[in-house]
């Protein structure tokens, strides 16, 4: 569909709750056990939290040029398609099928199973394979319910969506509240015993990258917004900063009912909090409340990753193509990419924890969205007749920034994580083959 058969009916308000409600998920619940474990003190945690925002909202801000300019199916596939060409398309839609989709899937259905097995008192360090069983029996039941089709999708994510705010927010208003016998320092910052003040930092923000991740998306209604040049900024700069600003100020009333260490120290922070904060019987209400946003997260993540194979196998570009074409008869879904989702998303579970595939999917997906902030650049340069209904403001000065900031973050990961890395860029090179043949095969996949 081009942008001119769009229909322009989304204002301002809709866009705002879109970027609010598309970002914020289960990274902000679990995530500080490991930002608290890597920087070893609040100060530093806290200004990973900030960077990552800001760096959240120069990427969206810079993506969306070109999700106004190019508003096709496919996102930020046809912006990499269109400024390179089919092969790092294709190596997107690659690397989403075999790590991102499959890995977002199973590190929440392991926090899923981890806050299951602390809601009933158990210790989750001892109990691993409970939590894996819990997690695969939890992303196989949403795969089953994705199956009788969109709208019974579509009404779990609205339940959830809902209850993700009511812990979010009682536990910012009663921790803010809390005396405690706990010291918030956020000046001068420091770094924890023993590590280093830039690969603390790196490693810190690689980890908050996982619950701001989602900032993508938020370009994709570019074409359909009444006023775009106008919404669309606004929209970003405003939804990513309360994305931000709730980030924070959750994470600083954790600060105020535990420290930073005891924090680094639990699996379930946000269910450790509100048990000191509400009480055992409060703290289990608001662990079921988390629970039923975790489990809506992964309810997004099945709903729309079994649309990317099945996108690239219409055109003929996985092996087994027909196969993952296949939709159901009556709801219309297609199935076998999601039973495929759903297998890799086991595999990964029985073989990786949650903070393991969280830097793997982060680190991977932000190569791809480097390449995005470049393609500003090199769109502006070669084709500067292209519509841009909206343009990334104080250009070049928010690209670069973004560009920086996503090349810190990989090449950081490199350095610190190597062998995570390499794993992430072997499952993405994997692809390589597969694409060759595809584009060399004589086979018509259209006429069979």
């Amino acid at each position: 569909m081009s942008k001119q058969q769009l229909k322009r009916e989304i204002g301002f308000f809709t866009a705002l709750t879109t970027v609010i409600g598309t970002v914020i998920g289960s990274g902000v619940f679990f995530k500080p056990t490991a930002l608290y474990g890597i920087t070893g003190t609040a100060s530093l945690g806290l200004l990973a939290w900030l960077i990552g925002g800001i760096l959240t909202i120069c990427a969206g801000l810079t993506a969306a040029e070109l999700s106004a300019a190019i508003p096709e199916t496919g996102g930020m596939m046809a912006y990499l398609k269109h400024t390179y060409g089919g092969l790092t398309a294709f190596l997107l839609g690659w690397a989403q099928t075999v790590i991102y989709f499959p890995a977002n899937i199973a590190a929440i259905a392991i926090i899923f199973g981890t806050q299951a097995v602390s809601l009933f008192g158990l210790n989750a360090n001892e109990h691993n394979f409970m939590i894996i069983a819990i997690a695969i029996v939890t992303a196989t039941f949403l795969t089953l319910m994705n199956f009788l089709g969109a709208k019974v999708a579509g009404g779990i994510q609205s339940i959830s969506t809902i209850c993700k705010l009511i812990p979010l927010a009682l536990i910012i208003i009663f921790g803010l509240l809390h005396k405690a016998n706990v010291t918030v320092q956020l000046f001068p910052i420091e770094v924890g015993p023993g590590k280093s003040f830039i690969s603390s930092l790196g490693s810190g923000l690689l980890a908050t990258m996982f619950a701001y991740d989602g900032w993508i998306l938020v370009g994709n209604i570019a074409g359909e917004l009444k006023n775009p040049k106008r919404d669309l900024p606004k929209a970003i700069i405003l939804g990513l900063s309360i994305v931000m600003v709730v980030y924070i100020l959750i994470n600083v009333a954790f600060l105020m009912v535990m420290s930073a260490t005891a924090i680094a120290g639990t699996n379930t922070p946000a269910s450790q909090v509100a048990t000191i904060l509400f009480g055992a019987m409060g703290g289990k209400l608001i662990t079921i409340g988390i629970l039923i946003s975790v489990f809506g997260t992964i309810n997004g993540y099945t709903m729309t990753g079994m649309r990317i194979p099945y996108a690239m196998a219409i055109e003929n570009k996985l092996p087994f193509s027909k196969w993952f074409a296949k939709l159901s008869t009556s709801s219309r879904i297609p199935y076998n990419s999601g039973i495929f989702i759903l297998c890799v998303s086991i595999i990964m579970m029985t073989i990786g924890g949650f903070n393991t595939l969280t830097d793997m999917l982060v680190f991977v997906i932000w190569i791809f969205y480097t390449m995005t902030f470049i393609a500003v650049f090199i769109l502006r340069k070669k084709q500067p007749e292209l519509v841009r209904p909206y343009k990334v403001p104080l250009y070049p000065f928010i690209p670069f920034l973004s560009i920086i900031g996503g090349a810190f973050i990989v090449f950081n990961t490199l350095f610190t994580q190597p062998f995570l890395a390499l794993a992430g860029i072997g499952l993405t090179a994997i692809g390589l083959p597969i694409y060759f043949y595809k584009i060399n095969s004589t086979m018509d996949f259209n006429t069979d």
